[in-house]
């Protein structure tokens, strides 16, 4: 069974970086797109950005767009979100998640919709 675990969050001050894992094991990463999400308190969960399978096609919402870099190590089963000029509406739970594509290697979405299988989230503060 597919097991996708987060790490690298914490707190950073404005300004800081910071450079999120998500790790799969029980399956390969080779057959899934993969997308993260983030929950601040009492809002709802948002797509931040997701890559295709093949690394070749990426997707950000524009609220991160030219500061956070998706990129993913198929070797190493493992998917990194870089966070650069972290602000505090940054602030958040984030979550990677998984979905399977069996034909189309360039595919990706921000829709949660899209996305069965979730990891449990790891913290990240933007705070001065």
């Amino acid at each position: 069974q597919l097991q996708l675990v987060e790490s690298g969050g914490g707190l950073v001050q404005p300004g800081g970086s910071l450079r999120l894992s998500c790790a799969a094991s029980g399956g390969t990463l080779n057959y899934l797109a993969i997308g993260w999400f983030r929950q601040a308190p009492g809002k709802e969960r948002e797509g931040v950005s997701c890559i295709s399978i093949s690394g070749s096609s990426t997707n950000y919402a524009d609220s991160v767009k030219g500061r956070f870099t998706i990129s993913r190590d198929n070797a190493k089963n493992t998917v990194y979100l870089q966070m650069n000029s972290l602000k505090p509406e940054d602030t958040a739970v984030y979550y990677c998640a998984a979905a399977r594509v069996i034909l189309n290697r360039s595919w990706t979405s921000l829709a949660r919709y899209e996305y069965p299988d979730w990891g449990q989230g790891t913290q990240v503060t933007v705070s001065s």
